[in-house]
């Protein structure tokens, strides 16, 4: 009796060892098995959200601040190169136009006025309105009619023109670049002899206009003209020299010979 009891025990005792070593086994297998499919849900998952992209700092933080100045500017300007040049030489009787420059772009004389704070949408480039036609009547040889300039942080973006009579007489002439309205026509008052001569043989030169000088450097490179100067080639004829400032807000001189439009020299300022 004592001895089959023991056996009795001892089976059971095996048995359940036995049971314990298969459950524990079963467990092990089964947290395998969750583990890889927890694994592989993940590296599925991985596949199909994208990877979180780093922003990359705004085209505008990376521009030099002349590139800033000729962006606010140019957002400003709404009338164009040619539109100007029409209603400056149309100030002046029998009048052609010898320079003509946006004012605050990239301005090299001293006695520049500060550039505008106006500001506007973003274009890339000047657009027209459409305002900026001749006024059809020419001021007199002499001093302007109009009324002094204001100042162009209350006027906004201007044109400087200067237009020339036969004799070589300069007058400036200021456009507002937002309406196309003269502010100023004025004859320079300190020209002498020899500068009206250099100016009239210049223009005696120049077969090809200033508005023709532009196209041509347009279409080497798009953009917007900003300046255009009737000016000596080393004593090789004369040249048109056009600037030209492009999408990246870069500005590019060209030299158009004023004689067959042919592009004489160019180059790109990279600030």
């Amino acid at each position: 009796m004592n001895s089959a009891s023991s056996r009795s025990r001892t089976l059971k005792t095996v048995g359940a060892l036995g049971m314990a070593a298969a459950t524990a086994v079963l467990m092990t297998g089964c947290g395998q098995s969750s583990d890889s499919a927890t694994s592989a849900a993940t590296s599925e998952a991985a596949k199909v959200v994208p990877q979180k992209q780093t922003t990359s700092p705004s085209a505008s933080a990376q521009l030099t601040e002349d590139q800033k100045e000729r962006k606010k500017v140019l957002d400003a300007t709404k009338v164009t190169f040619d539109d100007a040049a029409t209603t400056a030489s149309g100030e002046v009787a029998g009048g052609k136009l010898v320079d003509l420059d946006l004012e605050g772009v990239d301005d090299d004389d001293s006695d520049q006025s500060p550039s505008p704070t106006g500001s506007g949408s973003p274009t890339g480039s000047a657009s027209p309105t459409g305002t900026a036609s001749p006024t059809g009547t020419a001021s007199p040889t002499g001093t302007g009619t109009s009324s002094p300039s204001a100042s162009p942080g209350t006027e906004g973006p201007v044109w400087v023109a200067e237009v020339a009579e036969k004799d070589g007489t300069v007058h400036t002439v200021r456009i507002n670049a937002v309406d196309g309205k003269v502010i100023e026509a004025r004859v320079d008052a300190d020209q002498d002899a020899d500068d009206k001569k250099q100016t009239a043989d210049r223009l005696a030169q120049a077969t090809q206009t200033p508005q023709q000088a532009a196209k041509v450097a347009t279409e080497k490179k798009k953009g917007t003209v900003t300046s255009v100067g009737l000016d000596d080639n080393e004593g090789n004829g004369v040249v048109w020299q056009v600037d030209v400032i492009g999408s990246d807000w870069k500005r590019t001189t060209f030299d158009v010979d004023a004689k067959n439009d042919t592009i004489v020299r160019e180059e790109t300022d990279n600030d």
